[in-house]
C-alpha cells in the first residue's frame, strides 16, 4: 500500500476574505486555499488536507500574526463544538460578509442584473437568541486535543452536548452553550447530573444501547418552556423519576413530554411524543398573531428576528387585499397567516401532513378563515388540475429547505404565471440557482438579506421576482 502523499506546508500566508461555507480563504501561487476558523487579517502557515483542480482546502498550524479584528470568543468550547463559528469576528463584519456572500451568489451562480441590494438587517440579540436546542447524551465524550496531550489516562465519560462536526457518533460535553436563554443550561446540567447519580445509563451510539438519547428544548417570549426526553427504550421507574425531578424543578416547564425512541437514527419526525405533565405546545406572539408550537412543530429559531423577515415578506408580496396567494413550504402556516389579512385568500403548501394540521390550528385560534392547507409533494401538488380548482396565483411566496426547490416545482411555478414571486431562502447559493432557472420568465426587483443566526455563516435572504412582460408594473 503506497504512502500517502504529504503536501509542502504553505508557509505565512495572509488571508484575504471569506468564502464558501465561512471558511476563510486566501490566494497562493493563483490558487485558493480554504482554511476554516480564521478571518481576514491573520497570517498563518497552513498545512494542506487536500488539492482539487481549483482550489486547496488546509488547516492553520501556526499563527504568525492575528488579524487586528479578532475579538475574543465568548464560548469556551469555540472552535471544537461545531456551531458559532464566527465568533471571534465582530458583528459588524459577520454582516458584511453575509451581505457579500448573498451578493456574490446571486451574481455568480445566478447571473442576475441585480438592483441595489438593501443593507442586511442585523439580528436584535447576538446571544441567546434560539428557541429551540437539541442535546445528545453519549457514552462516551469527546476529549479535547488539550486533554489527550496532557498524558492523563482518560476512561469513558458520559457527555450531554452536541455532535463534533462530521463525526456522528462523538459528543462533546457542553456545560454552558451561550444560543438560547436560561433555564436552557440549567435543565440540561440538571439532567446530567441527576442522570450521573441516579445510574441512568447514556447511548452508545455505535452499540445502540443505553438509556437516554436526546433532550430537546424549547421556549416560548413569554418565558414558558416545553421539553421532550427521548429515550431508547421504557423503563417506567427510571422515566418516571427523571421526568419527576424535572417537574418538581422547573415549574416553567408547561410541557412535559418524552418519546421512546427504538430506531437507529436519531430522527423525531417519524416519532410520537407522550405528553406526560402541562398542555402538548407552547404559544408564541408575532406581530399580533398567535402561533400554536408542538413538539415537533417547525418555527424559525430566532423568534424576534422572524418577525422582522415576515414583514419584509409581506412588504414585498405588495398585497392589496384581492390577491390570490400561494405559500410554498408552509410548514406550520406562519407566513401563510402572517400574509393573510393583507389577501384576498392564501393556500398553504407543504410536505408534512402534522405540520398542516398545525397551520388549520394556528388560522383557527386568529380567526383566520382565507386560508386553505393542502400536504402533498410541491412538485405533484402544483399541477394545472390545482389551478383551475383553486385559482391561478397573483403572488407565490416560496421557503424552500437548503436544497431550494425541485425543478420540476421552479416549472410548476413558471406555468402558474404569478405577477410576483418572493423567494424566501436559507441558502443564498440554491436560490441563486432557482432564480437562474427563472431567469427567462422574471427578473430580480428587490434583495434583503436577514441575519437570522449571527456568529454563523448562515443567512436568510429575501428575492422579489416580478413577470418580465410587467417590469413597469408599479410595485
Amino acid at each position: 500500500m503506497g504512502r500517502r502523499k504529504e503536501f509542502p506546508l504553505l508557509e505565512k500566508v495572509r488571508i484575504s476574505d471569506i468564502g464558501a461555507e465561512g471558511n476563510a480563504l486566501a490566494r497562493v501561487d493563483n490558487l485558493v486555499v480554504f482554511v476554516p476558523m480564521l478571518i481576514p487579517g491573520d497570517v498563518v502557515d497552513i498545512k494542506i488536507i487536500r488539492k482539487r483542480k481549483k482550489y486547496i482546502e488546509g488547516r492553520a498550524v501556526r499563527f504568525h500574526e492575528y488579524s487586528s479584528d479578532r475579538i475574543h470568543p465568548r464560548c469556551t468550547h469555540f472552535g471544537i463544538c461545531g456551531g458559532c463559528r464566527w465568533q471571534h469576528l465582530p458583528y459588524n463584519l459577520q454582516l458584511k460578509y453575509k451581505e457579500k456572500q448573498v451578493r456574490d451568489n446571486l451574481i455568480r451562480i445566478g447571473k442576475v442584473d441585480l438592483p441595489e441590494i438593501n443593507p442586511i438587517i442585523g439580528s436584535t440579540e447576538e446571544y441567546l437568541y434560539r428557541n429551540k436546542l437539541e442535546y445528545t447524551f453519549s457514552d462516551k465524550r469527546w476529549f479535547t486535543a488539550e486533554e489527550v496531550k496532557s498524558g492523563i489516562p482518560f476512561g469513558k465519560e458520559p457527555a450531554l452536548g452536541f455532535h463534533i462536526p462530521g463525526l456522528f457518533d462523538k459528543v462533546l460535553d457542553i456545560g454552558e452553550c451561550h444560543l438560547q436563554p436560561e433555564p436552557s443550561n440549567s435543565i440540561k446540567n440538571s439532567v446530567r447530573k441527576y442522570a450521573i447519580e441516579n445510574g441512568l445509563s447514556f447511548f452508545d451510539l455505535k452499540e445502540q444501547k443505553g438509556f437516554l438519547r436526546n433532550i430537546v428544548i424549547r421556549n416560548a417570549l413569554d418565558g414558558s418552556v416545553m421539553v421532550i426526553v427521548v429515550f431508547s427504550h421504557d423503563d417506567e421507574v427510571k422515566r418516571k423519576g427523571l421526568m419527576d425531578f424535572l417537574e418538581d424543578e422547573y415549574p416553567r416547564i408547561i410541557s412535559l413530554q418524552y418519546i421512546i425512541n427504538t430506531k437507529k437514527n436519531s430522527s423525531l419526525n417519524d416519532q410520537d411524543p407522550i405528553l406526560y405533565k402541562g398542555i402538548d405546545h407552547l404559544t408564541e406572539e408575532m406581530n399580533g398573531l398567535k402561533f400554536r408550537i408542538g413538539a415537533k412543530s417547525f418555527y424559525q429559531t430566532n423568534t424576534k428576528q422572524a418577525i422582522s423577515l415576515y414583514l419584509i415578506i409581506r412588504e414585498f408580496a405588495g398585497l392589496s387585499g384581492n390577491e390570490v396567494v400561494y405559500d410554498l413550504y408552509t410548514g406550520t402556516g406562519t407566513i401563510a397567516n402572517f400574509v393573510a389579512g393583507s389577501a384576498a385568500k392564501v393556500f398553504g403548501i407543504e410536505y408534512v401532513d402534522e405540520a398542516v394540521q398545525d397551520a388549520r390550528i394556528n388560522s383557527g385560534i386568529n380567526n383566520i378563515n382565507n386560508t386553505i392547507f393542502f400536504s402533498g409533494d410541491m412538485k405533484d401538488v402544483l399541477s394545472e388540475k390545482f389551478f383551475s380548482e383553486n385559482g391561478r396565483p397573483d403572488v407565490i411566496i416560496t421557503d424552500p429547505p437548503r436544497a431550494g426547490m425541485h425543478k420540476e416545482v421552479v416549472k410548476a411555478i413558471i406555468l402558474a404565471q404569478p405577477e410576483k414571486v418572493v423567494y424566501v431562502s436559507c441558502n443564498p447559493s440554491t436560490q441563486a440557482r432557482d432564480i437562474l432557472l427563472m431567469s427567462p420568465d422574471y427578473h430580480v426587483e428587490k434583495v434583503q438579506p436577514v441575519d437570522m443566526f449571527p456568529h454563523t455563516h448562515h443567512v436568510e435572504n429575501v428575492v422579489l421576482l416580478i413577470r418580465k412582460q410587467n417590469k413597469n408594473l408599479s410595485v
